[in-house]
């Protein structure tokens, strides 16, 4: 009697070893499925997000209003632009300050957005203020002035920042 007791849990051992197996074969199937499924709800939520920033941005900035201002550097400008601020019929409306790095995509031919939003259409006025230092380490603040014509449709706007002058190029 002993002996069958003995054959009895030994079977039962091996049933639930064997089961154990089997239920952790099943959990890493599982978790590998859950895993691809987490990846593809990831990459749903991200294409949903980029198609929602355009939508607001469509939204925000209808096409007929819509204007934007680039600041670019001209090539072989070796100066430090610490600052900018741009102000449309005297409010201002953005202001930057630079990165190393900001710095050194614009010296190599970068632009960056600087600003975007809605104003009517007709004659403005752009102000551009630029702080920074020369070559020879000189501190310098430039302002300019420029006339912006908005019509309808959207606009767009760059300022050329050299060391001791700025530049507008209207489109």
């Amino acid at each position: 009697m002993f002996y069958r007791l003995k054959l009895f849990v030994l079977g039962m051992l091996m049933i639930l070893a064997g089961a154990t197996a089997y239920s952790e074969e099943i959990t890493k199937q599982q978790v590998k499925g859950l895993d691809e499924q987490v990846q593809e709800i990831k990459s749903d939520v991200l294409g949903i997000n980029s198609e929602l920033n355009k939508l607001e941005e469509k939204l925000l900035y209808p096409s007929n209003t819509e204007v934007s201002v680039f600041v670019s550097m001209p090539g072989g400008e070796i100066f430090r632009l610490d600052s900018v601020e741009i102000q449309i019929d005297g409010k201002p409306v953005a202001h930057h300050l630079y990165s190393f790095k900001e710095l050194e995509a614009l010296h190599r031919g970068g632009v960056q957005r600087i600003y975007t939003g809605n104003i009517r259409s007709g004659e403005h006025d752009l102000q551009v203020i630029a702080i920074g230092k020369t070559a020879g380490d000189v501190d310098f603040k430039d302002a300019n002035h420029f006339k912006v014509n908005k019509e309808v449709g959207p606009k767009i706007v760059e300022i050329s920042l050299a060391a001791k002058s700025i530049t507008f190029k209207d489109r």
